[in-house]
């Protein structure tokens, strides 16, 4: 399918419509030419009001023709015209904006409308063939400029049909009609997916391994729009930026100072480089909930500290920098580092910055996020290390699934040779890259170009409505019937505006999307549980909407009863609804850019439903049949209110929190480095080991439970008393699973054995 002019609908605004009138008429008369000679489409909105949503609602609009004169009892809302280019000049300033006017109206049109509009059709002078030029001639012309170059490049590629005698073998989707599979294939998928599906052997599009033509062009432009020096587009996911970014800086014994809340692509990274790790250890809640490292460890004298009582970096070297750091921002839970006070402590001591921005990349594009991300401006460090960032665009942008972006900032005095830097590019990137995946990279950029603030204004006041409502909707409860419960969220409860402490629900959304006060956490209003966090150091990400679960308090005090989160996630996955991270008595949603109303409220009509069963108690068979049928002599007659406070009295008499508390802030003797625990699993000299057997031995790979998703030990770390909070932790969690069958957890590096219907946790050791 080709995109034509036919798929940019012209929306034109009267209230003559069908009016048996001389301009009504002729407004007929011109629909009926657009439609039919220039085979245009056409939207009609009777009142600015109308049209003014049809814009908020409708990016595919490609012209607006707006009536000056619109009669005022058709507006009952009182928007003006004004009003309505206001409007379409703040959410698209591209979109061609005409007036329909009778002559003697210009002396009152206003300069400001005549700064924002492309012309006027008069509404009787001009004949009907003249006035339908003229929008066409602005709809064609807007249409020029909506896609970026390399995409535009890649449509008229394939749209002119050539015959390929090159890879890919399918050759534009010809190759899948020949099977009945292939053919389902082909229909699934469409022809325009298949025929842009080229190989590296299409000169036009340029070549992404060296940075050429049309593809060259498009990383550039998306370097001046996140604010970079260089921008790399890669399309193996984050994770391999995060590859590219190491094996670009470091070799064999390097010292890396890792934020032990790290992606375990940049462990991986360590086992790839043979660095040296010394580790950040991020803080906790009382809830679980992760925060940021404390700044005091970015000092020269903490970095100079850790370094020294390490025991993998050799003596003579215990007095150099870090050659990498590698801090999460935002963490999981959308807690932003202010970068800028960051880069006051790190730029003396460690050679080059990365930030792992994989859930972060929009961060530019609001005023709100200012001085919190990587590529922040800052005139205050006038020398700085270079700056790496690497994002997700895919994630939280509009890139497909795998694309993701590298951003580099020259350091004051070190700047980054491109050259040098695209071996290691070049030695992870594919020869054959998916032209798709680059056009969407290509996209996202010109998307955030042109309308980055008023899309993320958008998706943020959205966020805060829905954290509103989930408070009023708790207020409500308790107000009506009191000692009533209903989710929280992890917010601030009162903020302050111009001066004066404010209840947050009472706060119009839009004040809050401005204020970035009103998210900075700080010591003296402490609802987030980190009591000793620095001024102006940290901030609560708006479209990260963690929800919380009844059981537990801002300070960490345990209730009587509770409802484990895992129990509400587990619940609305069965109804079609998927949280990004399931905590103790939390759950994380991404208010992102796909987000709509109906989305948030059908979760809160779902959250509803679950409350309802569990204040009735319902029998667990109606709220999680198949857990029941596994193991039907457990659970067959209980009902989900019971289990749910037997899980968290479990919970609260094991003290399960206050141990993962106590083993996540343990950083275990290191008997080799990450890379070497890695040569033993390749040499085959490692076996499995129960938990049970496991104090004394050194792991060979990481455990990394879910929550919170941390690495809990790394491969060449040793299991000894140092580390017996951990143990504790871990073997907590496996009697966990024995005692609630069906709440089998996700931990990466521990594989479970069945004995005796029980399970065994074990995990690769090097063997004694």
């Amino acid at each position: 399918m080709k995109i034509t002019k036919h798929h940019w609908p012209v929306l034109i605004v009267s209230g003559e419509f069908d009016f048996n009138t001389d301009d009504g008429l002729r407004l007929t008369e011109l629909i009926e030419e657009l439609e039919g000679e220039q085979e245009l489409s056409i939207v009609q909105s009777l009142t600015y009001e109308d049209a003014a949503e049809i814009v908020r609602s409708r990016a595919d609009i490609g012209a607006v023709v707006v009536d000056w004169n619109l009669p005022e009892e058709d507006d009952s809302e009182g928007l003006t015209a004004i009003d309505l280019i206001r409007t379409i000049n703040e959410r698209n300033a591209r979109v061609p904006i005409l007036l329909l006017a009778d002559r003697l109206d210009t002396e009152d049109i206003p300069v400001e409308v005549l700064q924002k509009i492309d012309g006027y059709l008069w509404k009787t002078a001009d004949t009907i063939e003249f006035l339908a030029g003229r929008i066409e001639m602005h709809l064609e012309k807007y249409i020029k400029t909506v896609a970026p170059d390399f995409f535009g490049m890649l449509v008229k590629y394939a749209q002119e049909y050539k015959y390929a005698w090159h890879t890919p073998g399918h050759m534009g989707g010809e190759g899948f009609l020949r099977s009945p599979a292939g053919v389902a294939f082909h229909k699934f998928f469409g022809e325009n997916t298949l025929r842009s599906d080229l190989s590296i052997s299409v000169p036009e599009l340029g070549s992404l391994l060296d940075h050429s033509g049309v593809v060259g062009d498009a990383e550039k432009n998306s370097a001046r729009v996140f604010g970079a020096d260089h921008t790399y587009y890669i399309l193996n996911g984050t994770s391999n930026v995060n590859q590219v970014i190491w094996r670009s800086q470091l070799v064999r014994d390097d010292i890396a100072f890792v934020d032990r809340n790290c992606h375990k692509s940049l462990n991986y990274a360590m086992v790839i480089t043979d660095a040296i790790p010394i580790y950040m250890i991020p803080r906790r809640n009382m809830m679980g909930i992760i925060g940021p490292v404390r700044l005091s460890e970015f000092s020269p004298e903490s970095i100079s500290k850790k370094i020294q009582e390490s025991s993998l970096v050799p003596e003579a070297r215990k007095n150099e920098t870090a050659k990498m750091s590698a801090l999460t921002n935002s963490t999981y839970d959308g807690v932003c580092y202010n970068v800028i006070q960051i880069k006051k402590q790190l730029e003396r001591t460690v050679e080059n910055l990365h930030f792992d921005e994989a859930w972060y990349a929009y961060a530019r594009f609001h005023p709100i996020y200012k001085d919190h991300f990587g590529m922040s401006d800052d005139d205050l460090n006038k020398e700085h290390p270079p700056i790496f960032c690497s994002q997700s665009t895919h994630k939280l942008l509009t890139a497909l699934s795998q694309a993701s972006m590298l951003h580099i900032r020259n350091g004051s005095k070190v700047k980054i040779e491109p050259d040098m830097f695209n071996e290691s590019y070049m030695m992870h990137g594919s020869t054959s890259p998916q032209y798709s995946m680059i056009a969407s990279l290509d996209v996202a950029t010109k998307m955030m170009d042109d309308d980055g603030e008023i899309m993320m204004d958008d998706t943020i006041i959205e966020a805060i409505h829905f954290r509103k409502k989930m408070i009023t909707i708790l207020n409500d409860l308790r107000k009506a019937n009191k000692g009533d419960w209903f989710f929280g969220m992890w917010q601030p409860h009162e903020v302050e505006i111009d001066g004066e402490a404010k209840k947050f629900e009472d706060v119009p959304a839009e004040t809050l999307a401005k204020t970035q006060t009103a998210w900075i956490m700080s010591k003296d209003n402490p609802w987030h549980g980190f009591l000793d966090i620095e001024d102006d150091y940290a901030m609560l990400d708006p479209i990260k909407l963690t929800i919380t679960t009844p059981g537990i308090n801002d300070k960490g005090e345990m209730a009587n009863e509770g409802i484990p989160a895992s129990l509400v996630s587990n619940y609305l996955i069965d109804k079609g609804i998927v949280c990004e991270k399931t905590d103790y008595y939390s759950f994380l949603m991404l208010n992102s850019l796909g987000t709509t109303r109906g989305k948030q409220g059908t979760l809160l009509a779902e959250l509803f439903k679950f409350k309802e069963l569990y204040d009735r108690n319902a029998p667990l068979s109606e709220v999680f049949p198949a857990m029941v049928a596994a193991s039907p002599e457990q659970y067959g007659k209980v009902g989900l209110k019971d289990h749910a406070n037997d899980v968290h009295n479990y919970y609260k008499e094991q003290k399960i929190l206050d141990s993962m508390q106590e083993g996540f802030q343990v950083i275990p003797d290191q008997a080799m480095k990450p890379s070497e625990a890695y040569h033993e699993v390749v040499r085959k000299n490692v076996e499995y080991v129960d938990l049970d057997d496991m104090m004394g031995r050194t792991p060979a790979v990481m455990m990394v439970p879910y929550p919170p998703g941390i690495p809990i030990m790394m491969g060449g770390e040793i299991m000894n008393e140092k580390a017996r909070p951990i143990f504790d932790y871990l073997k907590q969690r496996q009697d966990f699973e024995n005692a609630f069958p069906g709440y089998e957890s996700d931990i990466h590096g521990v594989e479970r054995d069945e004995r005796d219907g029980k399970k065994y946790f074990k995990t690769l050791c090097i063997k004694k």
